[in-house]
């Protein structure tokens, strides 16, 4: 019997895979770190000829100065519900649509999956017109469900959804839940759920994040003592002079909630893909 060696990678490769991501790692971080260290100062480090490396002492000051100087407590409550709200209706819907799509047989499914997937292509912004004249009518501009009703399912997050479905779930468990007796929404829940729970977490992590950073809608269609956190931080920089340190501090403690969406979710997705790795 013949045995063969495996050939060893060499170190030189090995320390250029590491170094590039190493690289990669930095770049992505650098952005939240010059963040924190512009809002830990004053605004004249920035006209220093070698801005200092090192976070200061003044970012609680900032803080405060935030807290005093927009609704800030009410933006970032404003933009829990609305997020929360959106992304698990959208995760829910989107699961429900792909489901049907892409495991239950009935006229027409193709040609409004199809046109579910057009609308991708269509500007978000050629229906701010017509949604405001219909938040108007409902007597909602002004009110948080102008901001969520309208988003409570994207075509992307179907689309999304009925792709992996269609791979995720066979049919042979469909039909060995519906011998068991199981409904088609006892067969979703019980079959189809388990099954695309990494899928839904990037879902949820996308939409999150989506709704958490929207600008143009709820800045035309809220009031300004009911703001989001993007409308808030807008605020911040509305005058003639621009304090960076303000801003920034804004800006830091508004990625906190988004970096700890984004940590559970992780999570889930390791979760759900090890988990299907050891069923496989």
């Amino acid at each position: 019997m013949t045995v063969r060696m495996l050939p060893r990678r060499r170190g030189g490769s090995r320390f250029f895979v590491y170094a590039t991501l190493i690289a990669f790692v930095a770049g992505s971080l650098f952005p939240f770190y010059w963040s924190y260290l512009v809002a830990s100062r004053d605004t004249g480090m920035l006209s220093d000829h070698l801005p200092p490396l090192l976070p200061g002492g003044n970012f609680w000051a900032n803080a405060s100065r935030v807290f005093d100087s927009v609704p800030f407590w009410k933006a970032l409550g404003n933009s829990l519900i609305v997020s929360g709200t959106v992304t698990l209706t959208t995760v829910l819907f989107s699961a429900l649509a792909g489901f049907a799509f892409a495991k239950m047989r009935f006229r027409g499914s193709n040609g409004l999956f199809v046109f579910i997937v057009v609308t991708l292509a269509v500007p978000t912004q050629l229906g701010v017109i017509p949604l405001f004249i219909a938040m108007s009518e409902l007597g909602w501009a002004g009110h948080l469900q102008a901001v969520i009703v309208p988003n409570l399912v994207t075509a992307f997050g179907v689309f999304w959804m009925r792709q992996y479905i269609v791979d995720a779930v066979p049919y042979e468990l469909i039909e060995a839940a519906r011998v068991d007796g199981c409904s088609v929404f006892g067969t979703f829940v019980h079959v189809c759920l388990p099954a695309i729970r990494p899928a839904a977490a990037v879902l949820a992590m996308f939409t999150f994040m989506m709704s958490w950073n929207d600008f143009l809608w709820p800045l035309i269609v809220l009031d300004a003592g009911n703001p989001t956190v993007q409308v808030a931080l807008e605020k911040l920089q509305s005058g003639h002079y621009v304090d960076y340190s303000l801003v920034l501090a804004g800006t830091t403690l508004a990625t906190i909630p988004v970096l700890i969406v984004f940590l559970l979710l992780g999570r889930q997705i390791v979760a759900g893909i090890m988990q299907g790795a050891v069923k496989g």
